[in-house]
């Protein structure tokens, strides 16, 4: 027997041993080519090989992790500012033959290597997966759109045809939106079935910008005879909200191509999951709808159960945390109990959905074979109703399908909701009032800053929330940090309301910060307390989001009220890891930017 070289079979992938060896036959286990392949049962495979081909396979493993035309740097942590610190990158980028992925995640990339590293990439025209997640930490906001940008022409130049862009956990708000822009108007886009976004900041006017260049790429490569075909939308934290989701919507509606969409924990309320829903109504093959931490209300749930009506293909439902409540609960098990046939996982969990409701949802999966996860906990379940529905999923031998209901918030007696699934005309009713109280706030927040050429000034949140001149007591550092955290929660984007913001609050740190009788320190640490960064004895629950109060904060420190002093305690607190941070990486990192210049 010639000599050889012994390899496991898990030393290398079919893929990988095809591309040193041969075709690979899955059936016989062997690579058809003139190189023999001896495996027994139990055994390490042996390639016949020459001696001399050993050090040149060596050779080639030892470089950096390559598989199916993919090059990988993930996870090196490297620091590429110049062009010289990026010469090995862009060597290993010239060299690979048939480049079809290339993963920069876990580095950071300034604006002179990105410029370097597209030069080399205009050469690869195979390229069709962009894994570049996670590439800019440590870089400011203003670095990242010039090197996105510079990446893109790149790619442009060699006439790639992408099928998956990963920009994820990268802080690039609505400005690095810009950055990609061209790009995804360009036909090095118009095959993309993969866009992945996740965890941006991009905002309002982020989304925006995202759903006009996926319109005009589905324009433009339609008019090449081949639509944009997305499959795979992934685009949650990015504070997209209501007028963001809708333009997405619009988006989603003209492309019709969609299998997957997750865009959880993005501030949307009902009129944007109404939005959402008529778009997917118009998408048939979705499998995979993610919206958690939304905020649905009955009106929303029940939009979307009229789309989920539609739906033949759906798998899996996450609408956790979305406060569907009862009414909206049940109109989605309706929905459920009528279609829905290949439903593998429904998550309700959190959702303040009563027993009788969540009876009913229990009831809807009853003919669902492929259900493998039914969640509804964090409800009103009670007790009593937790056994219920337990006894319900046994009586038709589903009951491993359950998630645990260990965090049920117990039977809530709450007269606006009590006899949700009988009583009627009453709840329906208080449910309007509630959905009408938030339209107006709704309204206010989101239609009024347009109305400006009527004359009237547009009442801004923050000032119905508070006057810091009518009766806060700036002597307090509890009550100055609640009335700050009242102001801070409604920051947004948009002019008028971030200028009243930030006005209001200026003018109530100023005032107690320029109190002798003020403490700053006991201030801060209340604040810490409140956005749940530091731990207390108090029993104080956290605040939901961090994000406004991050964004306010990255104000007031540039401030000449703002005690300097103060500075390092709360850059150790904004730097350690939690997890509320994690989810307003944006702000975050906005935060410690202007916090590492003071």
């Amino acid at each position: 027997m010639c000599s050889g070289l012994f390899l496991g079979m898990d030393d290398l992938d079919p893929i990988a041993i095809y591309a040193l060896f041969g075709e690979w036959d899955p059936q016989t286990e062997c690579c058809q080519d003139n190189q023999a392949v001896y495996r027994s049962p139990g055994e390490p495979t042996v390639v016949g090989m020459a001696s001399e081909d050993i050090a040149k396979l060596a050779e080639t493993l030892a470089k950096t992790q390559v598989a199916g035309g993919q090059l990988s740097f993930k996870g090196k942590s490297l620091k590429l500012n110049t062009a010289e610190d990026a010469k090995d990158v862009i060597k290993e980028i010239e060299e690979f033959d048939g480049l079809e992925a290339l993963r920069l995640e876990g580095n950071t990339v300034g604006v002179e290597a990105a410029r370097v590293i597209a030069k080399a990439l205009e050469k690869k025209s195979e390229l069709k997966r962009c894994h570049w997640s996670d590439m800019f930490t440590g870089r400011l906001r203003s670095e990242i759109p010039p090197a996105l940008i510079s990446l893109g022409e790149g790619l442009i130049t060699a006439g790639a045809q992408l099928v998956e862009l990963d920009l994820s956990d990268n802080a690039f708000g609505p400005d690095g939106v810009r950055g990609f822009e061209a790009l995804l108007k360009s036909p090095a886009c118009f095959t993309l079935q993969e866009l992945k976004l996740n965890n941006c900041g991009m905002g309002i006017g982020g989304g925006k910008i995202l759903a006009a260049a996926l319109t005009e790429c589905h324009r433009k490569s339609s008019a090449q005879g081949k639509p944009l075909a997305l499959k795979v939308f992934v685009a949650g934290r990015n504070r997209l909200e209501n007028d963001g989701a809708t333009a997405l919507a619009d988006a989603f509606g003209i492309i019709g191509t969609l299998e997957e969409v997750h865009m959880p924990q993005n501030g949307i309320n009902h009129p944007g999951v109404t939005a959402l829903a008529q778009a997917f109504a118009i998408n048939p093959l979705l499998r995979v709808i993610n919206l958690n931490d939304n905020t649905f209300t009955e009106k929303g749930g029940v939009a979307m159960a009229e789309t989920l009506k539609t739906l033949r293909q759906v798998e899996v439902i996450n609408f956790g945390d979305c406060l569907v409540r009862s009414k909206g609960a049940v109109a989605i098990a309706d929905a459920v109990r009528g279609g829905l046939p290949k439903l593998k996982e429904l998550n309700l969990s959190f959702c303040e959905i009563k027993r009788d409701a969540a009876l009913v949802v229990a009831e809807a999966v009853a003919d669902k074979a492929e259900l493998e996860k039914l969640d509804l906990n964090g409800n009103a379940l009670g007790e009593e109703g937790c056994e219920q529905l337990q006894e319900v999923l046994d009586s038709f031998n589903m009951a491993k399908v359950l998630a645990s209901l260990s965090d049920d918030e117990g039977e809530d007696e709450d007269e606006e909701e009590e006899g949700e699934e009988d009583e009627d005309e009453d709840e329906d009713e208080e449910d309007e009032e509630d959905d009408d109280d938030e339209e107006e706030e709704e309204e206010e927040e989101e239609e009024e800053p347009q109305q400006r050429g009527s004359g009237e000034e547009p009442a801004t949140p923050s000032r119905k929330i508070l006057d810091p001149n009518s009766g806060t007591d700036t002597s307090d550092p509890e009550k100055v940090v609640s009335a700050f955290l009242k102001v801070a929660s409604v920051f947004r984007d948009e002019a008028s309301v971030k200028t009243a913001v930030l006005d209001t609050i200026d003018a109530l740190l100023k005032k107690a910060f320029s109190s002798p009788s003020f403490n700053s320190n006991t201030f801060l640490t209340r604040l810490l307390i409140h956005m749940g960064l530091l731990k207390s004895e108090d029993k104080i629950k956290a605040i939901p989001s961090l994000h406004g109060p991050l964004m306010v904060l990255n104000h007031v420190v540039k401030q000449d009220y703002f005690p300097k002093a103060l500075a390092p305690l709360l850059l150790a607190f904004v730097t350690k890891p939690n997890a509320a941070l994690e989810s307003c990486s944006f702000a975050r990192h906005s935060l410690l930017q202007t916090l590492y210049n003071i």
